[in-house]
């Protein structure tokens, strides 16, 4: 009974494990690429300077993944990649702080010994004065000689007298 259930079950795993690995490498199957985690890189590393208070590192690096409750102390971010078809890449990097200003860093990424500045995408715009005096409709009618007093409505003088009064006409 032992071997025949032996002879069933050996064939039966063989074929499973054989038809996840051809399923998982067939030629023109779109496999997804999957990123975890914190998104780290040199130019972020270079940018941390020892000194640096807890919300300057929140700024360049984001939340930590890791924040472990027995060591408050120790930001940890780890970082997993595996592009289509490839081996996963990890990178981890742990901030230590003391008194909330990094004191070390440590992990697959070093700061630059020079200091790098981030450069500014921003550009400035000078924009011209504008003529406030006269709004848009002003200008574009002044320019067909319309002034709009033709289609005003008549704005009727108030008239201070009392209602019985309005006749001043001798009967």
């Amino acid at each position: 009974m032992s071997k025949l259930l032996f002879s069933l079950c050996l064939p039966a795993s063989l074929t499973l494990a054989s038809c996840s690995m051809i399923l998982n490498n067939l030629p023109g199957v779109y496999s997804l690429e999957i990123q975890q985690g914190n998104i780290v890189d040199q130019t972020m590393i270079d940018q941390l300077r020892p000194g640096m208070n807890k919300r300057q590192v929140l700024y360049i690096m984001g939340s930590p993944m890791l924040v472990d409750t027995f060591h408050q102390k120790r930001w940890d971010y780890i970082y997993s990649d595996q592009p289509s078809g490839e081996d996963r890449v990890q990178k981890r990097i742990t901030l230590v702080f003391d008194h909330d200003q990094i004191v070390g860093i440590q992990g697959d990424l070093r700061p630059s010994a020079v200091p790098v500045t981030k450069p500014s995408n921003e550009t400035t715009v000078d924009v011209p004065k504008r003529d406030l005096e006269r709004t848009l409709w002003e200008k574009l009618t002044g320019l067909v000689g319309y002034d709009g007093s033709d289609d005003a409505p008549k704005k009727e003088p108030s008239d201070p007298k009392p209602a019985d009064a309005d006749d001043d006409t001798p009967h």
